[in-house]
């Protein structure tokens, strides 16, 4: 387990709570606070680790702009507020990182967004090209539309669904709590901190407490539901405190206090173990000698080595990857509807945007989204029809 510096980590998801970056007294961002955090965040970019914020705090904002009384909001008073505290939350967060020469962009997600294949894609598309583009996805809950039936229910929950989406190696969960411990510490003098949870087995469940103020929707049980999440999909979790200046600097040192939940795998792992044992494969990809060569060298697959394409899938779906003799190589993601792949066929990279009319993705199949077949478990497809092209 990596439980070292937040530097050694590739990709880290940085999820910051209503109750740490808003005042609720007077209901503005603390920003002395957020510079910190800031600077935290640029120390990471600068060390090589890309970096992505799940950000609280529009709903918290929006209802002291919006003179609204403390406690529990309407559902159309929440999205009311979570409109007009979104302006204020986005610029804030711009001005802390543009100080340090970084561009944000902001990402509002609903529960669709993560849940269905199409708008999945879409979204963890957008999140690797803002990356790699060298910018800092701010993203929250799109609470103006967002209702109790199609929510997350809390930012942890959300913070791990994108720490899986963007197949990060760390999320961390800044808290008003420095960790788990074996039962709630305000209500037992005598629970004891836990540094490390190496399997969330339900005596660890069991551990976690309520909620714990009226900006939060979240409490130590969502962070353990979040946990199980995100330690599946390969990203180590750790719970800290947010509550002092320079929270992520403060996570390195040896004396603080936090709690580390351990990744079974990677996240490479996680996701192509997904591929290849939970999902139904919805056709089939032929490919010629060539490109079985190719992506036996770990390669992806081109439109250029395809030679016939079955079945009827949209992108986003599993397809089977199919050698001349029928004997299947792999399961993948296919970037293209079964129409536009069999467009494909046989087509080179550079030829895409005149087969199709538009500037497709120049492989069928990415290998980040390749699960190779162990040798001895494959099965032999019938013969696959050529699509037109």
């Amino acid at each position: 387990m990596n439980a070292g510096k937040l530097s050694s980590f590739k990709r880290i998801v940085v999820k910051v709570g209503s109750a740490l970056l808003v005042d609720a007294a007077i209901g503005q961002v603390r920003a002395d606070w957020l510079a910190s955090l800031a600077d935290d965040l640029a120390q990471l970019k600068k060390a090589g680790v890309e970096v992505l914020v799940v950000s609280s705090g529009a709903i918290a904002l929006g209802r002291q702009l919006l003179k609204l009384p403390s406690g529990p909001l309407k559902l159309e008073e929440s999205q009311a507020a979570a409109a007009v505290g979104q302006i204020e939350l986005g610029p804030a967060w711009n001005r802390v990182l543009a100080a340090h020469g970084y561009q944000t962009g902001q990402i509002l997600l609903t529960l669709s967004d993560t849940e269905e294949r199409r708008r999945y894609l879409n979204a963890r598309s957008t999140l690797d090209t803002l990356l790699r583009l060298g910018a800092i996805p701010i993203i929250n809950e799109n609470d103006t539309v967002a209702t109790s039936e199609i929510r997350y229910g809390d930012n942890d929950r959300l913070a791990a669904r994108v720490a899986s989406m963007a197949s990060a190696d760390c999320l961390v969960l800044l808290s008003d709590i420095d960790g788990l411990y074996t039962a709630p510490p305000g209500q037992d003098s005598s629970a004891e901190h836990i540094p490390v949870v190496h399997t969330i087995t339900p005596a660890i469940e069991a551990m976690a407490g309520s909620a714990g103020s009226e900006l939060s929707r979240g409490g130590m049980k969502t962070k353990i539901e979040a946990g199980k999440i995100a330690t599946h999909a390969g990203a180590q979790m750790v719970i800290a405190s947010g509550k002092t200046l320079h929270p992520l600097a403060s996570i390195d040192r040896a004396d603080t206090r936090k709690t580390w939940f351990s990744a079974a795998t990677n996240p490479t792992a996680a996701r192509k173990s997904w591929i290849a044992g939970s999902l139904e494969p919805k056709g089939s990809i032929t490919v010629d000698g060539g490109a079985v060569a190719a992506l036996q060298r770990g390669k992806s697959l081109l439109p250029a080595g395809v030679t016939a394409v079955s079945g009827q899938f949209q992108r986003g779906d599993c397809v089977w990857i199919t050698a001349p003799d029928g004997v299947h190589l792999a399961r993948g993601l296919i970037t293209y509807d079964s129409d536009d792949a069999g467009r494909l066929i046989g087509c080179h990279s550079k030829d895409i945007e005149a087969r199709l009319g538009y500037a497709g993705r120049d492989t069928m199949i990415h290998r980040d989204n390749m699960a190779m077949v162990v040798a001895g478990t494959d099965k032999r497809m019938p013969d696959a029809q050529s699509v037109d092209s």
